[in-house]
């Protein structure tokens, strides 16, 4: 049989508890997700209030103040928020995509450092991040150790990035603030290296966004394809084959449920940067794509969306009135009924968390949304 596109939606859907919120505690399902996309810090919140019922903003900042969950660069060199038991498998899973993103860039190599002295310096810097550091606090330890004409913000930007640090809780309404502190991250186990901790990795990935092709999860974590196929064939006998849309082969766990495609999907309005709608290479299971260029825009934002019959239909955004909603298409009544809805609750939980999330320099890509549906809810 042949998963077609609603199939793989369905199930994407399904795994990442969207088709009903699910009475979970915060750990388990950020574990069930497999990790939350986190460059802004309201959005592991709006995810989880997607996903939950109930959903306790408070219950998330406890288990990052305690270390439970943990934000970190990760896949596709972004910030995540992860199960911090799964954290040392993940970061040694991407370290290599994570060092050569930056060791390889013409800006770490403006500083004049070799790789090899980059890599001599990490230990230094765990050591230094025992307690939380700040930028500024590290670069001025890394000053001390370094020659005075080496440009010690390149190194640090590089460092950073590949280095197992894990973003240290700075407070306010979302647990995280503009200035981030880093913090030496959960040791990673000797015996994972790189070949070994990647398939972990991949099955985790189907588990919570499977059924996918190697292509799928080659987007999903930016490595090399590879690097992927040669780990896949190291899986073999251990995943299961399916056949996708255009006869694309897909890979699963064995057993996961597939949803079928005529199942209802309730309206979401979705988290930025939600990582569903950038786990895939072919962004068709979620995002329309004539709707593609308004939601990732050219810098690589990916604006809150939303999430109507499963598939990308507008875009969201926080106003002083409520939640302005911008469609890509004509919506029935039932629907901007569902929306309102979601649109109540959300408010709900933004209420009292302020400042408003998505505001500041993202103001200006709905200055240059076309003209549509667009409505303020609730109203």
């Amino acid at each position: 049989m042949e998963l077609t596109l609603r199939d793989l939606n369905r199930a994407t859907l399904a795994r990442q508890l969207l088709l009903r919120r699910e009475p979970l505690p915060v750990l388990e399902a950020v574990r069930r997700v497999v990790a939350i996309q986190a460059q802004e810090p309201a959005s592991p919140y709006i995810a989880l209030w997607n996903r939950l019922d109930p959903f306790d903003p408070a219950d998330l900042d406890a288990a990052f103040a305690r270390g439970a969950v943990v934000k970190a660069g990760l896949m596709r060199i972004t910030l995540h928020a992860v199960d911090a038991r799964e954290y040392p498998v993940f970061h040694d899973a991407m370290r290599s995509t994570l060092r050569d993103s930056r060791l390889f860039d013409r800006r770490f190599k403006a500083t004049g450092l070799s790789i090899a002295e980059a890599d001599a310096l990490v230990p230094h810097v765990i050591v230094f991040a025992s307690a939380p550091r700040t930028n500024s606090e590290v670069e001025a330890m890394l000053s001390e150790r370094l020659d005075r004409a080496v440009p010690v913000r390149g190194v640090w930007w590089a460092l950073r990035t590949f280095a197992p640090l894990i973003h240290a809780p700075t407070g306010g309404p979302w647990s995280f603030g503009p200035r981030p502190s880093y913090l030496a991250a959960p040791a990673t186990p000797a015996a994972e290296e790189g070949a070994a901790s990647l398939p972990i990795l991949i099955r985790r990935y189907l588990e919570g966004f499977g059924p996918a092709s190697a292509e799928d999860f080659a987007q999903f974590a930016l490595h090399r394809r590879r690097t992927v196929r040669d780990a896949l064939q190291t899986m073999a006998g251990t995943l299961t084959t399916l056949t996708g849309p255009g006869g694309r082969e897909l890979f699963d766990v064995p057993g996961a449920p597939i949803t079928g495609g005529d199942t209802p999907a309730p309206p979401r309005l979705m988290a930025m940067w939600d990582s569903i709608l950038l786990a895939y290479a072919d962004r068709s299971r979620i995002i329309p794509a004539e709707y593609r260029p308004r939601v990732i825009q050219r810098n690589g934002d990916v604006l809150p969306t939303l999430l109507v019959d499963g598939f990308v239909a507008g875009v969201w955004r926080p106003v002083e009135e409520g939640i302005e909603a911008h469609a890509f298409h004509p919506l029935s009544d039932d629907t901007w009924d569902g929306l309102a809805r979601e649109a109540r609750s959300l408010l709900g939980l933004l209420a009292g968390r302020g400042p408003a999330p998505y505001g500041g320099r993202f103001a200006r890509w709905w200055r240059d949304l076309p003209p549509g549906g667009i409505r303020i809810l609730p109203a």
